[in-house]
């Protein structure tokens, strides 16, 4: 039985979509975890009080240790009688303050945070300096050399459109297909800041890591444009760079 096929509504329920920012770094990613702290729990734990039962509730991603969100979307089935438009005020007073419930609505029974999701875009943010900024150190990659930005929006637009992104998985992952489609990507600069964004139908575990820390040896000069996009075609783990460390990336939004 599939996890959406699991997943029952209650009697006289209502079908609740919230829309979750949160700062990720002491917790051990989304999903919840046995023996860790992940925001599953903290979310059901916290609003089961405003709820008045307790909660199981669905995400859009599964972002990992350290990751961040501005548009983590979560859905659940409640009993509860609160209007949705006092949820965001009346979580703040449950939730910790790195947790914020920026909307909630609420929508038809057969809507599901993940399986109804039609794409989402992620950023990942790098602070290229010299010197170290240790405020900057949970919400960015910090490196100390220049890197092409140019170069590196250049290479990135060979993985817009439909492939295999073998290349770009994290090696040991579950076998699920490697074909993911992008929308749009980008590499930007201002002053020392440099984002990447990936809009994209769906990602493998740790794919856009794997880029960016690929796309860095392009902004490096150890890769060509050209090389990178043999990269993506060799569909080899073993040729991509290294994973880019997790407290640069974001989840920003998801589509439905």
């Amino acid at each position: 039985m599939s996890e959406q096929q699991s997943e029952q509504p209650l009697r006289n329920s209502r079908n609740i979509k919230l829309t979750l920012a949160y700062d990720g770094t002491r917790y051990h990613g989304f999903q919840r975890q046995q023996n860790a702290l992940a925001i599953q729990e903290i979310v059901e734990t916290r609003l089961a009080f405003l709820f008045g039962h307790p909660l199981k509730i669905a995400g859009a991603g599964r972002t990992d240790t350290g990751v961040h969100a501005y548009g983590q979307v979560i859905s659940f089935t409640t009993t509860g009688s609160i209007p949705v438009g006092n949820i965001p005020r009346a979580a703040r007073g449950l939730l910790p303050d790195d947790i914020v419930v920026l909307q909630a609505e609420e929508v038809d029974a057969g809507f599901h945070a993940r399986f109804s999701a039609q794409s989402k875009i992620y950023e990942y943010r790098i602070h290229q300096s010299p010197v170290a900024d240790p405020f900057l150190r949970n919400y960015s990659w910090h490196i100390g050399q220049t890197l092409d930005s140019e170069q590196m929006h250049i290479a990135v637009q060979a993985i817009v459109g439909t492939h295999d992104f073998s290349a770009f998985r994290a090696s040991g992952s579950a076998p699920v297909n490697p074909v993911r489609t992008i929308l749009a990507a980008s590499c930007t600069q201002s002053g020392t800041q440099i984002q990447f964004s990936f809009w994209g139908t769906g990602f493998l575990y740790h794919m856009v890591r794997n880029l960016v820390g690929t796309l860095v040896n392009v902004g490096r000069g150890k890769l060509t444009v050209e090389q990178f996009s043999a990269v993506l075609q060799s569909c080899d783990r073993h040729q991509a760079g290294a994973t880019a460390p997790p407290q640069g990336l974001y989840l920003k939004e998801v589509h439905y």
